[in-house]
């Protein structure tokens, strides 16, 4: 076990572990910290904590130091520096005709490196804007490819159920999502009701999983002939939540049956 602290280097963005380097840290403080792409200007997310090393596939880098005022002012200059860099790279990807959409750029804190995050369906030769791009700011140029989650988390927006994403929100990672887990949830799987509006499946898939799996235990599969106290039938429905299901009796119709629930369950 070893002791590290959480550091985010964007609102909501993943976290990263470090060590605390001999230093006091708590919650919400700006820090430099050591990266493989340079320094970075980050944030406190998780105060001092023991992990297991062996759970972490990535080498943990040291906290370097806690931001100064100077710090933060250099921060925001490369901040708007890459705002600038941006609309520039956006040009030259216009010029080039290059099919490839440029979402943000964002310089490392010592100005190593500056990354630029762009879309695009294909694979794009971007080699000819590289070396534009490094002529002009004479440093190191990463063009990084990202998803159409990524994106959503970058832009934010408005759920289908009426609040804001919760990528953009509250989740500090994109797990992924499978459609074993709208079928879990016993969901029609029209792609209008189990999609975000990043044209991929629903983010609350994952984290309602667990319940659905808890839920569901002890119930029977729809389609399933079971033996009733009223008789043998075929189950036609299941309502997981309420722990009922609906059962096709000969001579008796359709039942309703509700178990109890078990412990640990919903």
């Amino acid at each position: 076990m070893i002791k590290v602290v959480g550091v985010t280097f964007k609102e909501k963005g993943k976290i990263y572990f470090f060590k605390p380097n001999g230093l006091e840290l708590k919650n919400k403080i700006d820090v430099i910290v050591k990266t493989e792409k340079g320094q970075q200007y980050g944030k406190i997310e998780k105060e001092l904590f023991e992990i297991d090393e062996e759970k972490i596939n990535t080498p943990i880098n040291e906290v370097i130091r806690i931001a100064t005022k100077d710090d933060y002012l250099k921060n925001l200059q490369n901040i708007n520096d890459a705002k600038k860099a941006l609309i520039v790279c956006r040009k030259k990807v216009e010029t080039k005709k290059l099919n490839m959409q440029i979402l943000n750029a964002y310089y490392s804190f010592d100005r190593e490196q500056l990354t630029f995050n762009f879309l695009s369906d294909n694979r794009v030769d971007f080699r000819d804007l590289v070396k534009d791009l490094a002529a002009i700011y004479k440093t190191r140029i990463e063009l990084r490819q990202i998803g159409v989650r990524d994106k959503a988390k970058e832009i934010g927006g408005c759920g289908p159920c009426g609040r804001g994403l919760c990528c953009s929100k509250f989740l500090n990672e994109l797990d992924s999502v499978t459609i074993n887990m709208a079928k879990n949830q016993n969901i029609s799987l029209n792609p209008n009701k189990i999609n975000g509006v990043c044209g991929r499946l629903l983010c609350c898939l994952k984290y309602e999983n667990e319940c659905y799996l808890e839920c569901k235990k002890g119930l029977p599969k729809i389609g399933k002939i079971i033996q009733t106290e009223k008789g043998e039938g075929k189950v036609i429905s299941v309502d997981i939540l309420r722990r009922a299901y609906k059962v096709d009796i000969p001579n008796e119709g359709i039942v309703e049956f509700i178990e109890k629930e078990q412990d640990g369950s919903c």
